[in-house]
This record gives C-alpha cells, sequence and structure tokens, in this order.
C-alpha cells in the first residue's frame, strides 16, 4: 500500500502482515498487557504463542501493520466475535499503536485498513469491545461510524479494580 497519512511522524503505511512482524506486534501487545487495561490479561504472550496467534490471523488474511519509518509501529487484527457458526459474519476488532507512536493516524490508518478487509472478505458486522474507561479508543470507532450498542458494567478486572466493557457496532453493508 501507499502511505495513508503523512503527519509530523513520517508517513504511515499500512500493509497486510507478515510472519516476520510477529516479534514487533507482540512486543506491542504485552506493553499493553503490562501497563493498559485494553486486553484484560495480565499474561504475557510467548514467542510461541505470539507466532500462533499471528498466524492464525495470517491465514484468514485479518492482520494489518502500520509502518513509520521502517518500523512496525501499531497493528489492527479482526476475528471471529463468537466461536459458533451463527456468528460467522461477525467480526470483532483490534487496534493497537506502539508506546510514544500515539496521536500520529496510526490508528486510524489501521482502522480504516481493517474495515477494508473486513468488507472485501464478506462479513456482515464489525464489533469493538472496548474497556469504557478508553475514550480515546472510542472516539476512534465513534469517527468511523462505529454506534454505541450499550456498557456493560463490572464485567472484567485488572489492576485491583472492576471493568466496564462498551460494545460498538459498525454494520458494514
Amino acid at each position: 500500500m501507499t502511505p495513508i497519512y503523512e503527519r509530523r511522524g513520517g508517513a504511515v503505511t499500512v500493509r497486510s502482515a507478515r510472519p516476520e512482524d510477529a516479534k514487533a506486534i507482540r512486543a506491542i501487545r504485552n506493553h499493553a498487557i503490562e501497563h493498559s487495561t485494553a486486553l484484560w490479561t495480565t499474561t504475557q504472550q510467548s514467542p510461541a504463542e505470539a507466532e500462533a496467534w499471528l498466524a492464525a490471523h495470517l491465514e484468514r488474511g485479518s492482520a494489518f501493520a502500520a509502518e513509520v519509518e521502517g518500523e512496525v509501529a501499531g497493528f489492527a487484527v479482526y476475528g471471529p466475535w463468537r466461536e459458533l457458526d451463527g456468528y460467522r459474519h461477525t467480526v470483532e476488532d483490534s487496534v493497537y499503536v506502539r508506546d510514544g507512536r500515539h496521536g500520529l493516524g496510526i490508528g486510524s490508518a489501521l482502522l480504516a485498513a481493517l474495515i477494508a478487509g473486513a468488507r472485501e472478505a464478506g462479513h456482515h458486522v464489525v464489533i469493538a469491545d472496548i474497556e469504557a474507561g478508553n475514550t480515546a479508543s472510542i472516539r476512534l470507532h465513534e469517527r468511523f461510524g462505529f454506534q454505541h450498542v450499550g456498557t456493560v458494567q463490572e464485567v472484567g478486572t485488572k489492576f485491583g479494580r472492576r471493568l466496564d466493557l462498551t460494545i460498538m457496532r459498525l454494520p458494514l453493508s
């Protein structure tokens, strides 16, 4: 792909992720696990787990990487929202930006590519399950037309506190 955004941090190029991106994507995920409530786990992903996780997304064609100045600065994936076959046309998105690279348009570029990819793959709805206090992610999804479906209170825990889950949806057709 050609650069999508030109910002103060350089051009953002979004492309399909590749197996060799696993290490950089794992570092971004593990940073989010350790420092944020974006992922509701405290278990870091091992190199083998990261490779297997990414391989499943690569097989589906549902993984994207953003590069800035030759570095993987973020990634986005979509995968099944629920495992039962009745949900097969609904996917859930995940968008993560490397620490220190926020505010450069990387998340927007990734979400645009992810939505286009899900639409092209024939999916009907994208769901975003977002920790309710993550206003930056909620605003990002709103800018792309995601609608607030509801908030489920106190369904998760991390860092010794209970977390609410905001659910958003984007119809693709």
